[in-house]
């Protein structure tokens, strides 16, 4: 038994909430910041000793947390990013700094509660943490009706997933007499089912995964070091991990597995149309998030864990790079319009340079790393039809991840000068970028079988005929990224400076497919008005039925009480009465004469003569 595996997590929350207990702002971003190191030391200190800790938490169920090769991954991954965000976030937070860095390190130690929990009560203990400081951060600028009216939608969107977390609890118990992750698979029907079934929920609405992923579009309206935080290693990485973690379950029950594989793919098809049709470049990596959660989660589906994790991690790193890049431009300019950030590049040139190699790195460029990985995904796909869809995927992928790029660094008329963005911002982005441009090399066949023993999971190789498919998923991005560099050149000839609006694919396209109306008007809308009527039958029915009684008890009572009072009284004062005069006649006997009393003595003794004469 371990006590590493405890600190681990509980050094960031520890120290998150006393940071928001205590409403430090003015050392809470060094605060912040020696807390991340530190937990970055541990973290790579648990990757080395692979420590783990149990304990009963309820009668007879075990708990545990533990560092294996998957979690050990998870946790370097993890603690890194934070690392990196907390430095940009002390650049650019100026306001509530306690309770943001608080939160921002709450949230991150309810990660690692995630990745190394070993049982569902520890795992959902954390998630549901990360849910509710997602919902704080989203709605950091609360005086904002807008900003915490979205964090609320992301809260309940994920929420409705989470329930499944509840169910898979439930049902696990019921199958197999614990809770504990690697118990799972020996659940007997139907339990195993639900099982999976609640895994899967749970982990498509953590991640975003249709029909959940409009949520992550309203996660925008937090600061640009939440969303990278985020969107690269934390919350949405939870439902990718969550399922890589569990895949042998889905593969137990012959369906969950389809399910997960077509509903990432798919995810990654439509929701790289809809960054595509962005115009905001916050919005198209959101939707890009979506997009490269669908290859965890394909990868999940057709159990290439190694492949799927390696994505995983190489997506954390680019990610945070181009969230961080798209900050540092919002600070400087003012705006996060694609439009508005011409020549945003060319003038602040480090931003730019590193931008361009996470853009490229996410268009899966080779040798940069998601090309990678990416093909790592598809070695393990042996549908052909799932093949051509993720393929595909793979295509508008590299398209736009081109568009952000060009948005950038196209030439556009100087603009008046404006601060540029301040050295904490700048800084984590070099060594950021060095990880985009190699934290795929774990995907290349010759380290991958290094690679899966580290994990120690499966996963097939992209190599011998695999090799094919990286020459036309390199092939295929340089074709798309080619035919939208003409395409964006020909529109800025012919464009007006104002743009254009789009037509119903534009608009379909760029409001996320509509998810939310239809999410809303579906769902939202008729439970809020069956809520409405179920509280107008506890008011009017249930409330009218519990005031009736009383009301009823009360008129029975004065009904009864006329009756009823006057026979009793009647009693009582015809008692009085006979007692008054009972007592007037033994008061006449009473008259202070001796001779009287012997009188009526001798009578007495007379009378009781006679009386025990007749007895006897």
């Amino acid at each position: 038994m371990n006590p590493l595996a405890v600190l681990l997590p509980a050094l960031p929350a520890v120290a998150g909430g006393a940071l928001v207990v205590l409403r430090r702002t003015a050392s809470a971003p060094v605060l912040a910041l020696v807390v991340a190191v530190a937990t970055v030391a541990l973290a790579v200190l648990a990757a080395i000793e692979r420590p783990a800790v149990t304990f009963e938490l309820f009668a007879g169920f075990e708990a545990g947390l533990a560092v294996d090769g998957l979690s050990a991954v998870m946790v370097l991954t993890v603690s890194v990013i934070a690392l990196a965000v907390l430095v940009f976030a002390a650049g650019e937070i100026r306001e509530s700094t306690g309770r943001f860095f608080g939160l921002m390190l709450i949230f991150v130690g309810a990660m690692l509660v995630t990745v190394t929990a070993t049982d569902l009560v520890l795992l959902l203990m954390g998630w549901e943490v990360m849910g509710a400081m997602s919902y704080a951060l989203i709605g950091f600028w609360w005086r904002d009706r807008d900003r915490v009216r979205s964090g609320t939608i992301a809260f309940v969107t994920t929420r409705t997933g989470d329930m499944g977390l509840y169910l898979a609890a439930g049902c696990a118990v019921a199958g197999t007499g614990s809770l504990g992750l690697p118990g799972l698979t020996s659940a007997g029907s139907p339990w195993l089912h639900l099982v999976a079934a609640g895994l899967v929920a749970a982990a498509l609405g953590k991640s975003a995964q249709l029909p959940f992923s409009f949520w992550l579009s309203r996660a925008m309206a937090g600061p640009s070091p939440v969303s990278a935080l985020l969107h690269s290693a934390t919350m949405v990485a939870a439902g990718a991990y969550l399922l890589l973690r569990t895949h042998a379950v889905l593969a137990a029950t012959g369906w969950a597995s389809a399910l997960v594989a077509w509903t990432g793919a798919l995810t990654a098809l439509l929701l790289g149309a809809v960054a595509i049709a962005q115009r905001d470049l916050k919005q198209l990596l959101a939707a890009s998030t979506c997009a490269q959660l669908g290859f965890m989660v394909l990868a999940a589906g057709v159990s290439a864990v190694a492949g799927g994790t390696a994505h995983l991690v190489a997506h954390a790193s680019v990610k945070s790079l181009l969230f961080l890049g798209a900050g540092a431009w919002l600070t400087a300019l003012g705006t996060e319009r694609l439009r508005g950030l011409g020549g945003a590049a060319r003038r602040y040139r480090l931003v730019g340079v590193t931008f361009g190699i996470g853009g490229l790195s996410l268009a899966g460029v080779p040798p940069l790393s998601l090309w990678v990985t990416k093909d790592a995904v598809l070695a393990g796909v042996a549908d052909p039809a799932l093949r051509v869809v993720a393929l595909v995927a793979g295509v508008l992928s590299a398209a736009y991840a081109t568009k952000a790029v060009l948005a950038v660094w196209r030439p556009a008329p100087r603009r008046p000068e404006t601060a540029p963005p301040g050295l904490l911002e700048r800084l984590p982005l070099p060594p950021l970028a060095l990880l985009a441009a190699l934290s795929g090399v774990v995907g290349i066949p010759f380290l991958y079988d290094a690679w899966t023993r580290l994990l120690g999971v499966p996963g097939p190789a992209p190599e011998a005929g695999e090799l094919a498919v990286t020459g036309l998923s390199a092939l295929a991005t340089a074709l798309a990224t080619a035919l939208l560099t003409t395409r964006a050149r020909l529109r800025r000839s012919t464009e007006p400076e104002g743009g254009t609006s789009p037509g119903w694919r534009g608009a379909f396209l760029g409001g996320w497919l509509g998810l939310e109306p239809f999410a809303e008007g579906v769902v939202w809308r008729p439970l809020t008005a069956v809520a409405r009527a179920l509280a107008r039958f506890d008011d009017v029915v249930i409330d009218g039925a519990v005031r009736a009684v009383p009301r009823l008890g009360m008129a029975m009572a004065r009904r009864a009480r006329s009756p009823f009072e006057t026979g009793v009284d009647g009693v009582v004062r015809g008692t009085a009465a006979l007692a008054g005069r009972l007592g007037a006649l033994a008061r006449k006997p009473q008259t202070g004469q001796v001779h009287t009393y012997l009188a009526q003595a001798t009578v007495a003794a007379v009378l009781l003569a006679v009386v025990i004469v007749l007895v006897r």
